[in-house]
């Protein structure tokens, strides 16, 4: 019995060391699922299906572009590792060889290529295809060399091609879409709930309004992800989305609403994670419309709404008032820039030169995002004060991007972000006119005079005549009023104090890649 006792006494202090070489392995590897308790489920998988930020969240970690924007906002190399201004209308790439995509097929120009031709074949008729409408051919040089040739000089392309609607797919799952076409489906019916990329995660499991798990890629080209997976759960309640963080069932409550950040900064696991972002809060009117197709109905509107009442209730100090457009950290923004007053006075005058002293009735549409239902509220308040009864409509997101697109609405509340960092993608979908509806213009705005100067501001190479292009513009845009820019809002996060490394992009994309969970 003394040599038995001995014998496994001696098994057991040999195992231990192993065991604890075991739990040092997986901590290092980060194993583990971090879940994000959003408030909106993804649209679409499909880069080129949808241009909305809950579907890009997802996609930033499945698909990968030729090129990124680190933490600092510099640009970095991607798929592709080198990059040159060849002449005033062409841009050479030298991409990364070794890539696959997650269906094993290699990344190669041919790649490229193809996902490109796609992006502005009209048949799919993309709502991202003002990122690259100014592209003339892709050309393949050779295997691992690719050519873009623009139709102008358009100096803000490597920008662009940082974006997701420039990520590169899978030539075979971009058949298989085009095969599904061919039989009689949309665009995209493949694509947009089976992404193929080269992203360090990939698609698991989707489940619309419940849930979305990514797995890591295992034979990702670079440095492994070190989460085994991300799961994006649909919380749209804001109160349970907290309680989920609090309880340690999420590690990410997204977005945490302003009037719950004390809550949070309380928790004993918790904190928050607040990020400056390029993101521009606005109230849309439909320009083609009565009441809101004449300007001053607009413009009264517009100085009815006192901004900072705004911030300080429902954003509770955490956004700054938008003067126009292009936010600041964006190339194009003018800090001289100055837009409507808050005049009541002055709103009621221009109401009643429109023929709208007894004020009207309509509607304000919002998503289901409490702090815009709040600032809906608040602007139904206000307007009341000028005999204009506002009903507000509550739609779940998908139906309201589609909805807003298809231009069923009177006013509506969004937000606008600028990944790029450059004014053309901060404007250009929203106001030109070939971009009403579902590239960002839905307003259903047109003016000759804004189409001009956005179409000069992207062709234009010299830095100091596009500010001032961008300047001019933003004054026209700010009289004409097609929407009340809101605010420039900060980006609210609750986040787990174990999750290490996570980062947001000022564009809100959440860079997952290097997160792990410390035990």
């Amino acid at each position: 019995m003394k040599f038995k006792s001995k014998f496994w006494l001696l098994v057991v202090l040999m195992l231990v060391p192993l065991l604890f070489i075991g739990c040092e392995t997986a901590e290092e590897d980060g194993a583990g699922d971090l879940v994000i308790a959003s408030l909106s489920d993804a649209v679409s998988l499909d880069p080129h299906g949808s241009n909305d930020v809950p579907s890009a969240k997802v996609a930033y970690n499945v698909y990968e572009s030729l090129l990124y924007f680190d933490e600092n906002s510099e640009l970095q190399p991607l798929l592709a590792t080198d990059w040159e201004a060849v002449d005033d209308l062409t841009w050479e790439f030298t991409l990364r060889e070794g890539v696959q995509f997650h269906d094993g097929t290699e990344f190669t120009a041919e790649a490229v290529k193809a996902s490109f031709e796609r992006l502005l074949d009209p048949d799919i008729g993309s709502p991202r295809l003002f990122l690259f409408e100014m592209l003339e051919d892709v050309i393949v040089v050779d295997d691992y060399t690719v050519q873009f040739v623009t139709e102008f000089p358009f100096a803000p392309l490597p920008a662009h091609l940082a974006h997701n609607g420039g990520a590169i797919i899978s030539p075979d799952a971009i058949e298989t879409d085009y095969e599904e076409m061919a039989a009689g489906n949309e665009p995209g019916s493949y694509l947009a709930t089976n992404p193929v990329g080269t992203g360090f995660f990939k698609l698991e499991s989707w489940v619309p309004g419940d849930q979305l798990k990514l797995t890591r890629n295992d034979d990702y080209w670079g440095e492994n992800a070190r989460l085994d997976s991300v799961t994006f759960k649909v919380v749209p309640e804001s109160l349970t989305r907290i309680s989920e963080l609090e309880t340690g069932s999420a590690h990410i409550a997204d977005p945490v609403e302003p009037s719950d950040m004390n809550r949070v900064d309380n928790m004993d696991n918790a904190s928050m994670e607040i990020t400056s972002v390029t993101v521009m809060a606005y109230v849309g009117y439909n320009c083609e419309k009565e009441p809101y197709d004449d300007v001053r109905v607009r413009q009264a509107i517009s100085m009815a709404i006192n901004k900072e009442d705004i911030i300080e209730g429902a954003y509770e100090g955490t956004a700054i008032p938008a003067e126009g457009p292009i936010a600041p950290g964006v190339f194009g923004h003018d800090e001289d820039l100055q837009g409507l007053p808050y005049d009541i006075d002055q709103a009621r005058e221009l109401l009643a030169e429109a023929g709208y002293e007894d004020g009207f009735s309509t509607t304000i549409w919002t998503n289901d995002n409490p702090v815009r239902i709040m600032a809906a509220e608040y602007i139904q308040s206000e307007l009341g004060e000028l005999n204009i009864d506002v009903e507000i409509e509550v739609l779940e997101w998908g139906a309201y991007l589609e909805n807003t697109a298809a231009g069923e609405h009177d006013m509506y509340i969004l937000g606008w972000s600028t990944p790029t960092l450059d004014a053309d993608y901060a404007v250009y979908a929203l106001f030109h006119s070939n971009n009403i509806g579902d590239p960002g213009n839905r307003s259903y705005y047109a003016n000759d005079e804004v189409d001009e100067l956005l179409d000069r501001g992207r062709q234009e190479p010299d830095p100091e005549e596009r500010q001032q292009i961008y300047s001019e513009l933003q004054e026209i845009l700010i009289e004409d009023a097609p929407m009340l820019y809101l605010v420039y809002n900060e980006d609210l996060v609750g986040l787990n104090d174990n999750v290490k490394n996570f980062w947001v992009t000022p564009a809100s994309m959440f860079m997952l890649q290097d997160v792990y969970i410390e035990e």
